[in-house]
């Protein structure tokens, strides 16, 4: 398996940047930051898409799906970004679960991995809100399997599991 630049995820800013050690760039081997950058980066709503109220018809997504002529429908990123302000319903829960797994498909097309599982749920907080928790299961090429634990989607803080 090939290397990828890693990710450094910052809470405080919710966001993720590259970082340096010893003048390169640092990396990883692995799939952690393929998982995050599939997640966490705005896919382009399809024009079926309800957009929430306070976008002014911003469909987000990145500028390079609009002239990736040689794969029509390969897009980065997923569309979770539209369930943000939306209620924890079942429906909810269904949606998000489908846009994981959507975002996550070219890992399969791609042969990087054989199989990816999905779990959603809702997630009761102390301040009795709820938000959305999930894990994803990877069976790599090699046959071994991955898990990643997300305690909130909303966070991007992947909490590794066995």
């Amino acid at each position: 398996m090939a290397e990828d630049i890693k990710i450094q995820w910052n809470e405080t800013f919710n966001e993720g940047d590259i970082k340096f050690s010893g003048g390169d760039l640092i990396r990883e081997l692995g799939l952690r930051t393929a998982v995050m950058m599939s997640m966490y980066t705005d896919r382009r709503a399809d024009p079926s898409d309800v957009l929430p109220d306070s976008l002014n018809n911003d469909r987000r997504g990145w500028w390079g799906d609009q002239i990736n002529l040689d794969y029509e429908d390969d897009q980065i990123g997923s569309r979770l970004w539209l369930l943000e302000r939306a209620k924890t319903t079942e429906q909810t829960l269904a949606d998000a679960k489908f846009y994981t797994e959507e975002c996550l498909q070219w890992m399969i097309d791609d042969e990087v991995v054989q199989d990816i599982e999905v779990e959603i749920e809702r997630q009761n907080r102390k301040d009795g809100t709820a938000t959305l928790a999930g894990r994803i299961s990877i069976k790599q090429s090699d046959g071994t399997n991955k898990a990643f634990k997300f305690d909130d989607l909303w966070k991007a803080e992947i909490l590794e599991a066995a």
